[in-house]
């Protein structure tokens, strides 16, 4: 197994190895390695479906994400990103080609932390379709004083799609109700105890126990600061990548910018704290 930072301030590659067949040692490495450096891209890996979510589940509990379009038909745990972006009509649904652009982190909007997502590249376009993630350790260190201060001990409330609902079409009609989750905007990581900026513009409805003026207006200034400089990585996907980052303390968004016409599919699994 080789070991390489991907960035200065995230990601490790780790390459000559195969995920369906490690020994406890190999593990450990890769806990720790991925605990350190927030996204783990391990190259070279032709896994089945039950070999991906057996290296999911090392990390936490497994759940179906409520977006039951994308579910693998005969295995809820895992969507499969991409699958059905092409119409009958052969043009391309927009809420499937465009998904996840922009700064995010996976789950806010569940009252369980999500500590996890692991993606597996299975086709990729011959251009774009990169994915960019961004060390929040790093933003909460390079916050402006003052702005640090005005948020120490303020919650955000979070619904899926934020206050624009965006997407929530996508979800069950009993899952588009459910009431806001409520986090810190400045929480302690739970296994390395770093504090960390936990902020996504995305999902966001509002700042808790302040005006709805200053609760935009520090929504706008998190929006500005949120990516610290050198804080951050574009990942260009290969066939075979599978990449696990940590939500509780980075945020990532995809880049589209792929040919229309070229599948871009990953499989994916959401991975909840225990």
């Amino acid at each position: 197994m080789r070991i390489e930072w991907a960035s200065e301030h995230i990601g490790a590659l780790i390459t000559d190895i195969d995920l369906a067949a490690i020994n406890p040692v190999e593990w450990a490495t890769l806990y720790h390695t991925w605990l350190d450096r927030h996204v783990l891209i391990v190259r070279g890996q032709d896994l089945s479906i039950a070999d991906f979510l057996a290296f999911g589940r090392r990390f936490g509990r497994v759940q179906p994400h409520p977006v039951i379009k994308s579910r693998h038909p005969e295995v809820p745990e895992l969507t499969v990103m991409g699958l059905g972006a092409r119409k009958d009509d052969g043009s391309v649904d927009p809420s499937i080609y465009n998904r996840g652009l922009g700064w995010h982190t996976d789950g806010p909007w569940d009252r369980n932390v999500c500590k996890a997502t692991q993606l597996l590249g299975r086709e990729i376009p011959s251009s774009g379709g990169d994915t960019l993630f961004a060390n929040m350790h790093r933003a909460l260190d390079a916050l402006p004083s003052p702005l640090a201060a005005r948020i120490a001990g303020l919650d955000a409330l979070y619904v899926y799609g934020g206050k624009a609902r965006t997407g929530i079409d996508l979800l069950p009609a009993a899952a588009q109700d459910r009431p806001p989750a409520r986090y810190p905007l400045i929480r302690t990581h739970g296994e390395t105890g770093r504090r960390t900026l936990y902020f996504n513009p995305y999902h966001i409805l509002e700042i808790a126990d302040v005006s709805p003026a200053e609760s935009d207006e520090l929504i706008a200034l998190l929006t500005e600061h949120m990516i610290a400089p050198n804080a951050d990585y574009r990942h260009a996907w290969q066939v075979g990548d599978l990449v696990t980052w940590d939500n509780r303390c980075t945020l990532h968004a995809a880049t589209g910018g792929y040919p229309v016409n070229e599948p871009r599919i990953h499989w994916r699994c959401t991975i909840m704290a225990e």
